[in-house]
């Protein structure tokens, strides 16, 4: 049977130059690009052909996802769908005149982030076009930089533009798409995301991450819950350092797929982070790539439950690079059964 699950990537994300210490660099998109060929995801060339990940005993010879062709820059019409004029422009700015730091000193830049991030953007919205159309039923865009810090009016935690915020209202938008769920199982708290969407009963946000007090950015207390007419759409799951699979399982189950089952979305968005994973050197939770692959097996059933299956998922963080890599092709595996 063909595969109805689609893969979208570029060589280009490497271009997005931070500096050789900074967790968030140019390897970690080499070390996705080597995973899923590693393991038989996808049958192109690597374009990193120096650059290895060791699978271990992961299983190889996966069905192979359609590769969707190379990304496109995303037209700035739907960034201003999230972020202003002025905003983008401060970006586009300072990539021009060389680059530099955009915020208190975690989000650098260099001469083509800008345009790497609206390809970035770009790369999920063919995403969307192709879920929303019926071509796929899911997709997945493996992207830097990641997006879920950013919010409406500030660039921060390594994030320009709010990838997955643009590609809600983008759907909303371009597709008629209604109601969308979105669900932020990166170890730290999408507060960009929750920015853009705190207020709008349309859009249900649930973020599963570390507890607030030890883990940046601060934000993702239970009590945040949203605001005006989001009340109650805005749903924070903070979770205690060292929390591992046989904790964390539970949450996503008695907390996440009932509210999913309720709000019933018409598509299912993921921000996918992989920096829960117990060997991430940025946090302190504990997850093994099987959780990865069985969190994402559950949104699949939900998706089946409420949205015809449709799920668009893109890259944040995670940044010990093997961790990453198999966690990536776990995550793939599940969205492509």
């Amino acid at each position: 049977m063909a595969s109805t699950t689609g893969y979208i990537s570029s060589a280009r994300f490497a271009d997005h130059q931070t500096s050789p210490t900074h967790p968030e660099h140019p390897d970690r998109i080499r070390a996705v690009a080597a995973a899923v060929r590693a393991a038989g995801l996808i049958g192109s060339p690597n374009p990193f052909p120096d650059f290895r990940i060791n699978l271990g005993s992961m299983q190889s010879g996966l069905p192979k996802l359609v590769e969707l062709e190379e990304p496109t820059p995303a037209d700035e019409r739907w960034i201003r769908l999230v972020h202003s004029e002025a905003y983008i422009q401060r970006i586009r700015h300072m990539c021009a005149a060389g680059g530099g730091v955009l915020d208190q000193g975690d989000t650098p830049v260099g001469p083509e982030s800008c345009d790497i991030a609206l390809l970035g953007v770009g790369a999920l919205l063919q995403c969307c076009d192709a879920v929303a159309t019926g071509k796929l039923l899911r997709a997945f865009a493996a992207i830097r930089p990641p997006g879920h810090h950013a919010e409406p009016n500030r660039p921060m935690g390594f994030c320009l533009f709010s990838n997955i915020a643009i590609a809600a209202r983008y759907l909303q938008d371009h597709h008629g798409v209604g109601k969308i769920s979105i669900v932020d199982f990166d170890v730290h708290h999408g507060n960009g995301t929750q920015a853009a969407f705190e207020s709008d009963p349309s859009v249900l946000f649930i973020s599963l991450h570390e507890d607030p007090r030890t883990c940046y950015p601060g934000s993702g207390y239970a009590t945040e819950t949203g605001v005006g007419p989001g009340e109650g759409f805005t749903i924070n799951i903070p979770l205690p350092p060292g929390t591992d699979d046989d904790l964390y399982l539970p949450n996503f189950e008695s907390r996440v797929l009932p509210a999913l089952d309720q709000f019933r979305p018409e598509l299912l968005l993921i921000s996918a982070g992989f920096d829960a994973h117990a060997e991430d050197p940025l946090a302190h939770l504990n997850l093994s790539e099987e959780a990865f692959e069985r969190i994402t097996a559950l949104l699949v059933q939900s998706a089946d439950r409420h949205c015809k299956g449709r799920i668009v998922s893109t890259l944040e963080g995670g940044y010990n690079l093997r961790a990453l890599g198999r966690s990536v092709v776990r995550h793939l595996t599940a969205l492509a059964r």
